[in-house]
């Protein structure tokens, strides 16, 4: 019988269950000494956020087949450690989905009726109604920055207290938008422009952090009131402090900050906030829902049986070797096109031609799937939910194959469509040792290999640009690694592929889209 140490408190019912079929210890008290010194003992590991399972304890379990994380995030599991020892990593991605919805809720409604202020004034014995004169919250604007879930189950609550709701998500289709009753607007500006009050419902991505900033608190309406019930460093503290500061922002309600615990955060203490300590997913509900979720999976995973929210899910053993050598380039094709499409594709098309025609090609779809939604959902993407993703976003997937290509023995073409545009991106591998290279970016064939940090720029083709380019790079100490360029005709419009040692900062960015000739130009951090 497979043993089970349950480290963290999780729903009794969650404990009921795994002990049908196991052994369970259930010790949220074991200290961490205790812990590396019985993990050995156990087949699987049940925590929730306290408890860090990094390298040192994956090491020491050496009989661990999954760890079972009871909640959203796996921050405090190195997945990577446990992914190179075998063992499956799981969460329980919808677990809080209704509860941090009702918390956007209930700090909406406090903030705008100043309950908090309220209640401790009575508390001191002073019955002071004019000084808490609210406002109401229909007719007004809610602005949601991520349709998402919880996105989605907030603007359902907004509707019903007859909002007029503006959505931002560059990744939802607007016939889903109009589905839920929902404006969705083409920029961040025209929401920013508005709304009354702001909401954000984002992953915390290099694209995300601080997404509100001083220049789009000054795009906001007077008087405006923002939320965050996401993530700490979506909002930019020390602007919105400023913002509250000079009145052009009424109030805030937060429940993450960038630093946690945030107990020496200006904000938790200012008049105008009311902060909570991160209790999105803090009701009985959640977490015996995120327990007896993380119970069920455990189970599953230690009978051998289909487990849906793996974290690190692994490749199906049954993937033809020539399929398994193309999927780290695909997924890193999918991310690749997540960049330069900037929003939502009504289709995504990938094309296979060589020898990867003959085979069963269907996996390296969800790859490039996973690696197209890595960076805009909120959960973990794997081989099992990415499809999941295309379909609740309203995206076509569509396969094409031909034997017939006319420069490389296999290439993968991945194609973004909407409105009646195409973004496409390219693929192959090269060589003995099977290097991965980008040989199609835009409509431009170019020849580049993946790295951390790149850079695509479209301009004229004009004697001086790459030069230009290069110059600017070298005054801000960005070295170029690698370069390609790819042109279709003298004198007409070309692309720059660069490898760069370091991220590029926007204001560099900035700085070479000025130049005279220059397009556009994107930097992207792929890993």
């Amino acid at each position: 019988m497979a043993r089970i140490l349950v480290k963290e408190k999780i729903a009794e019912s969650g404990i009921e269950l795994l002990r049908r079929d196991f052994e369970v210890d259930y010790l949220p008290d074991m200290s961490r000494e205790e812990m590396l010194r019985r993990v050995g003992e156990y087949e699987a590991l049940v925590v929730r956020s306290a408890t860090k399972v990094d390298a040192e304890v994956i090491r020491a379990g050496e009989r661990l087949k999954v760890i079972g994380r009871a909640g959203v995030g796996v921050d405090n599991i190195d997945v990577e450690a446990a992914t190179k020892r075998g063992i499956m990593v799981i969460n329980a991605p919808q677990s809080n989905i209704i509860s941090a919805a009702e918390q956007t809720m209930a700090l909406l409604l406090a903030m705008c009726r100043y309950i908090p202020d309220a209640v401790n004034s009575l508390r001191e014995r002073c019955w002071d109604r004019k000084r808490f004169e609210g406002v109401e919250l229909y007719q007004k604007v809610m602005g949601i920055i991520g349709l998402g879930r919880i996105g989605t189950l907030v603007a359902q609550r907004c509707l019903a207290f007859g909002m007029r709701v503006l959505a931002y998500d560059p990744y939802i289709s607007e016939d889903k938008a109009r589905r839920l009753g929902v404006e969705l607007v083409p920029t961040l500006d025209e929401l920013l422009a508005q709304a009354d009050f702001i909401s954000v419902h984002l992953p915390k991505t290099p694209e995300t952090y601080h997404l509100l900033g001083e220049e789009e608190f000054a795009k906001m309406k007077d008087g405006v009131r923002v939320l965050n019930v996401a993530r700490g460093g979506i909002i930019d503290e020390d602007a919105l402090y400023r913002a509250l500061e000079s009145g052009k922002v009424a109030g805030a309600a937060l429940d993450v900050f960038e630093n946690e615990p945030a107990t020496e955060c200006p904000l938790v203490v200012h008049p105008k906030v009311i902060a909570t300590p991160h209790l999105g997913a803090s009701t009985q509900e959640a977490q015996d829902r995120a327990g007896l979720m993380i119970a069920e999976q455990v189970a599953a995973a230690l009978k051998g049986e289909f487990v849906p929210n793996v974290v690190n899910l692994p490749v199906p053993a049954e993937v033809d070797e020539t399929v398994r050598l193309f999927l780290p380039l695909a997924e890193k094709l999918g991310l690749l096109l997540t960049h330069l499409v900037e929003g939502h594709v009504d289709e995504i098309e990938l094309e296979y031609l060589g020898e990867l025609a003959n085979h069963e090609t269907g996996v390296l779809t969800v790859a490039t799937l996973k690696g197209f939604f890595e960076k805009i959902v909120f959960e973990p993407v794997n081989y099992v939910n990415a499809p999941l993703f295309a379909k609740e976003k309203g995206i076509a997937v569509r396969e094409t194959k031909s034997e017939q290509t006319r420069d490389y023995v296999n290439l993968i073409m991945v194609r973004g469509r909407r409105d009646g545009s195409e973004v496409a991106v390219g693929g192959t591998l090269v060589g003995l040792s099977n290097t991965e290279r980008f040989v199609h970016v835009y409509e431009y064939d170019i020849d580049l290999g993946p790295s951390r940090y790149m850079a695509f720029f479209r301009y004229a083709d004009v004697p001086g640009m790459i030069g230009k380019i290069g110059t600017i790079l070298g005054n801000h100490d960005i070295n170029i690694a690698h370069m390609q360029v790819g042109r279709r005709k003298i004198g007409g419009e070309a692309v720059m592929g660069i490898n760069v040692d370091v991220p590029i900062p926007d204001e560099v960015m900035e700085e070479i889209r000025r130049v005279p000739k220059v397009r556009d130009g994107k930097f992207i951090q792929l890993w």
